[in-house]
């Protein structure tokens, strides 16, 4: 088995006496796009500068290709950073910021001009070595800080939020390019946000965080349809995230219905939450479904209407619908057995934050 490029091992950090990140674990792919995706404060960024190695970890390792580089200074690992701001030299043309760290590195001019050419050509602005970093739009200078990060051929780029500050048209197009980037590198990624449409995107692995703790980790998909905790649900895309009593294998009990799922393995009358994607529930006519309820909320949003559904217990269903249902219809929700998703519900406020789901 191939060892993975990134190990973390069982790292710890605190600032000012505050837990950041606990006991944390985590390996990374060679030739991977792995996105650490949480709110504001959960330990991300904080994970991040620990790989570049512009923190070092309370307690333990960090692990490249197999060497110990825990205590290795940022400018002797094999990677680079690529930051929200910039951190482009304004006194330099492009083409001499592209260079500065091949010239630091004792490079011949020659080198470096090839270099720069083909960093330039990669992130489709040839031509524009001589320009000012002034001259350039938001998403110019990014991409310049981009080519500046590849032409030292890092094994592992690090970007902390760097779509940020763009505006969401530009962001889209930045996302594209960054997967192509990644794809003609064979450069392996890892990249932070709190966007949760920037980690579905892009990433082949995400890691979901919070509260300095893993939740879970695996492919766009499966964090989507697959969440493991009541967190991850409701921070990758819209939930609805409901109690339940699971009856017995395969049927569970919500606001006192009886819906059908594929679960199997949580005991007998167990409490359980349930979770059901909005664009999952289908509204049918009354006495069709499985439980009744009133349209009490309409939003065109485009592709699909946006619905909320009262129901006699007054929960409101959100729903994604194509098809239209008007205001004060009443209707039946009816949710096939597979896109039902049951999960342990945490015994305590410390099960909940570390993400307990056995």
């Amino acid at each position: 088995m191939n060892q993975p490029l990134i190990d973390l091992q069982h790292i710890s950090k605190s600032f000012d006496g505050t837990m950041v990140l606990d006991d944390l674990s985590l390996t990374v792919k060679e030739n991977s796009f792995v996105t650490l995706l949480g709110p504001s404060g959960c330990g991300k960024t904080t994970t991040l500068r620990i790989i570049g190695g512009f923190e070092s970890p309370d307690t333990g390792k960090v692990i490249f290709d197999g060497q110990d580089i825990t205590n290795l200074p940022p400018n002797k690992r094999q990677l680079n950073t690529v930051f929200q701001k910039y951190a482009l030299f304004t006194h330099m043309t492009i083409a001499e910021n592209i260079a500065f760290g091949l010239k630091i590195k004792n490079k011949t001019k020659s080198y470096i001009d090839d270099k720069i050419k083909y960093a330039l050509k990669l992130v489709n602005l040839d031509g524009y070595g001589n320009r000012s970093v002034d001259s350039l739009s938001g998403g110019q200078q990014q991409r310049i800080a981009i080519a500046r990060a590849i032409v030292n051929e890092p094994r592992l780029l690090l970007l902390d939020e760097p779509l940020g500050a763009l505006d969401l048209k530009l962001r889209q197009d930045m996302q594209y390019e960054l997967i192509r980037l990644k794809n003609e590198l064979g450069i392996t990624f890892v990249y932070v946000t709190h966007d949760q449409e920037e980690a579905l995107t892009m990433s082949d692995t995400i890691v979901v965080m919070n509260q300095g703790y893993i939740q879970q980790m695996g492919t766009p998909e499966s964090i989507y349809n697959e969440p493991e905790n009541a967190f991850v649900a409701d921070f990758i895309g819209d939930s609805n995230i409901v109690p339940g009593i699971m009856l017995h294998d395969k049927l569970v009990e919500i606001f006192g219905a009886k819906f059908e799922c594929v679960d199997k393995g949580f005991g007998i009358n167990k409490p359980v939450d349930v979770v059901i994607r909005p664009e999952d529930i289908d509204l049918v006519e009354p006495g069709q479904g499985t439980l009744s309820g009133v349209v009490t909320h309409l939003i065109f949003k485009g592709v699909h209407y946006e619905m909320e559904v009262t129901t006699p217990d007054g929960f409101e269903w959100l729903v994604h619908s194509t098809d239209l249902f008007p205001v004060g219809k009443k209707v039946d929700i009816h949710v096939d057995p597979f896109d039902i998703q049951i999960m342990n519900k945490p015994a305590s406020e410390d099960e909940e934050a570390i993400g307990v789901n056995e």
